[in-house]
């Protein structure tokens, strides 16, 4: 038997890597590739997928919001996360959207095909980095940090370091720029900035602006 993979990644060289590696195995098949968010949930409409490896920052929909729109058509759908971004900023979002794993792309390839096996089977692909994460999580170590943010907050977060205008904003996620503008002021709230020169200040101590994967 042989599990059929969705490989959802904007960068071709990285959809193509995967395949080639995925060709030297016996259990493992690329049968569907994706360049976007809105294509990804497209081919996950149209048939069932054994797994789907995505990538977080895709056009369109993407991250947290695209794992739960994928999630929410097929429940039962195993989805292995492979992005740029450090475990530290999505991998505990992540995980509680609904993926069964996060497997950086600056981690060994050796871990790469360990990952998608276990993902594919069922189970649940956590690096030693993401557990002590999940860990603080649960037991609320981190009470003042970004990690307080809702979802839409963080995304929102993460745009606005990035130089994203807030009407930019507004139009990626369909909502007016008064209520982007709200959540602005909520993100300053909970992180004790009064600036958006703070924000971008707190970002870089918490490693926020390696955002371009």
């Amino acid at each position: 038997m042989k599990f059929e993979i969705l490989v959802a990644d904007d960068h071709a060289i990285i959809r193509n890597g995967l395949k080639k590696i995925l060709e030297d195995t016996d259990d493992l098949i690329v049968t569907g590739e994706a360049a976007d968010g809105v294509s990804t949930l497209q081919r996950v409409r149209e048939r069932d997928w054994d797994l789907v490896v995505l990538d977080l920052s895709m056009p369109g929909r993407n991250g947290i919001e695209l794992i739960k729109l994928l999630k929410a058509e097929r429940p039962k759908l195993k989805i292995l996360i492979f992005s740029m971004h450090p475990e530290e900023q999505y991998a505990v979002r992540a995980i509680r959207a609904g993926a069964s794993g996060y497997l950086s792309k600056e981690e060994d390839s050796d871990l790469f095909l360990p990952a998608i096996r276990r993902v594919a089977s069922g189970g649940m692909f956590i690096s030693p980095k993401v557990a002590e994460l999940l860990a603080q999580d649960v037991s609320h170590a981190s009470t003042s940090s970004y990690s307080t943010l809702s979802n839409r907050e963080f995304e929102v977060l993460v745009r606005i370091v990035r130089g994203v205008s807030l009407t930019d904003i507004s139009k990626e996620f369909s909502l007016s720029v008064k209520t982007i503008s709200t959540h602005k002021t909520h993100i300053m709230t909970k992180l004790g900035v009064s600036s958006q020169a703070d924000l971008v200040r707190y970002a870089i101590e918490h490693k926020l602006l390696d955002l371009d994967g």
